[in-house]
């Protein structure tokens, strides 16, 4: 049997079940956690900023089953790698807290990071330097895709 799948989720994809744009896609990959299909990867920076989401996202959240989520800390390797992306400009300053997301999904070796973030995050430029920061610090590349392209591929 193939061991299940584990996606780390981004702030942006919990919020996106409640955006209209957003929220088909992101239901439907919710719903493969939900029926056990997918684990679902987050930090303890999530949870963080998901205090200032609206209720009903926080809500969603805490109610999603706990058998298929992940918890994982940020280390100091993690802040470590977060900042080797932006000391070489993948990204600017503003955005460490997306480049601490993408490390942890590195170090803890998620198969797919999922963000609906297009700016800092799922955006082809990007992805080649965080992945080639990535390989010359001796990790793996890391898959990265929005619910939308991960639901067009499935069998």
């Amino acid at each position: 049997m193939l061991e299940m799948q584990r996606f780390y989720f981004d702030t942006s994809v919990f919020g996106g079940v409640f955006d209209i744009e957003f929220e088909e896609s992101t239901f439907q990959l919710f719903e493969r956690v939900k029926l056990g299909k997918v684990i679902c990867v987050f930090s303890d920076l999530t949870e963080t900023e998901l205090l200032n989401a609206p209720e009903r996202v926080i809500s969603f959240f805490k109610n999603l089953p706990r058998e298929y989520c992940e918890k994982v800390s940020v280390t100091d390797e993690i802040l470590f790698l977060a900042t080797k992306y932006i000391d070489e400009n993948v990204v600017g300053k503003t955005s460490f807290d997306d480049c601490v997301h993408i490390a942890t999904a590195t170090i803890c070796k998620a198969d797919i990071l999922v963000s609906w973030n297009f700016k800092h995050i799922v955006n082809v430029y990007r992805i080649r330097g965080y992945n080639s920061i990535n390989i010359r610090s001796n990790y793996q590349a890391l898959e990265i895709r929005s619910p939308k392209e991960i639901l067009e591929y499935e069998d």
